[in-house]
């Protein structure tokens, strides 16, 4: 087992660096994690398979070590997710990163088609989807490639960081924030910004395994206004840099932070229930511009939440029905 990556000069560049993170989880998911990405057709010498312990209470080596000779090893105190990709990142020598949550796996048979893409295409990024069930079937179709900033002007996107294979070299200095949620939301656009040439496929390529207790499932309060304050940092953050970048880029940005306020809406509704907390909340976004709503027809899910929102009444409308709603 590698603790470090080697250096040798002669080495061969993997094709891929799958970053794979992990904390206090179940060993049998993270041995079924590493199991999915040693089931490609990929050489040793074309993978590269990097575990970041985010200081598990017990250290997981005993359990890794039928693995010692097809990973690189480390282990972090605990600093959250966004230290541990960063972390990942800083060793990773392949050509192309996939991020993996260590409880969740690839699905080997539906991934090679984006292996397809990244040998025989040169992308900058292959988008694609998940599934939470082991019964995915590959879909083979035609696929053309287009600029992430027009990509982003004419699409939603979808912010995990593992919904995506990334070519190393577009991150020039991009990184995670350390300590925040949602990192992936502030990650995410900025990447596709970077991407010349992104093949957008619907392959349900990874199975996401959604856990009681993880991150996304925590509903005490204080979690709550944690993830609602970064959310809000984010989405500022964001707007803040679409002020300073050309024209094309900005607008595909600002669709972003309009769409990611649409959401932050949303949450606040459903996860406080509090309109003393949404007037708050609202009363901090107008003053930076983002609220009301600005009027574009990103999407009909958009135009509808957007009339609501941008009124007393929508407001009380929205305030009485979706936290009703399961």
């Amino acid at each position: 087992m590698q603790s470090q990556p080697s250096t040798q000069t002669d080495k061969k560049t993997p094709l891929i660096s799958f970053i794979i993170t992990c904390y206090n989880l179940p060993m049998d998911m993270v041995r079924e994690c590493i199991d999915s990405v040693l089931a490609l057709s990929l050489s040793r010498s074309e993978k590269e398979i990097i575990i970041v312990d985010d200081g598990s209470q017990q250290c997981p080596m005993p359990e890794l070590m039928a693995y010692c000779d097809d990973i690189i090893y480390l282990r972090q105190p605990n600093r959250g997710l966004s230290a541990a990709r960063n972390i990942g990142l800083d060793i990773a020598t392949g050509k192309y990163i996939q991020f993996i949550d260590g409880d969740d796996k690839i699905v080997s048979n539906i991934y090679e088609q984006c292996l397809d893409l990244a040998r025989f295409k040169d992308p900058d990024m292959v988008l694609f989807d998940y599934t939470d069930t082991d019964c995915a079937k590959p879909k083979i179709k035609n696929l053309d490639a287009v600029d992430g900033t027009v990509f982003m002007n004419n699409n939603n996107i979808h912010a995990s960081a593992w919904g995506y294979l990334f070519r190393k070299d577009i991150l020039m200095g991009l990184k995670f924030s350390p300590g925040i949620l949602h990192e992936d939301e502030e990650f995410t656009p900025q990447l596709l910004l970077r991407a010349e040439k992104v093949y957008d496929t619907d392959y349900k390529a990874y199975f996401y395994r959604k856990r009681t207790g993880s991150i996304t499932t925590k509903k005490d309060k204080k979690h709550i206004l944690k993830r609602l304050n970064d959310f809000e940092q984010i989405i500022k953050h964001l707007h803040d840099i679409s002020t300073t970048l050309p024209m094309a880029e900005s607008t595909a940005l600002q669709r972003r932070v309009a769409q990611l306020t649409m959401d932050y809406i949303y949450n606040i509704i459903k996860m406080t229930k509090s309109q003393s907390q949404l007037e708050t909340r609202l009363m901090r976004l107008q003053k930076v511009g983002l609220y009301p709503l600005p009027d574009r027809d990103y999407s009909q899910k958009y135009i509808w939440f957007r009339k609501l929102a941008n009124s007393k009444t929508g407001l009380y409308i929205l305030r009485h029905t979706l936290t009703l709603v399961k």
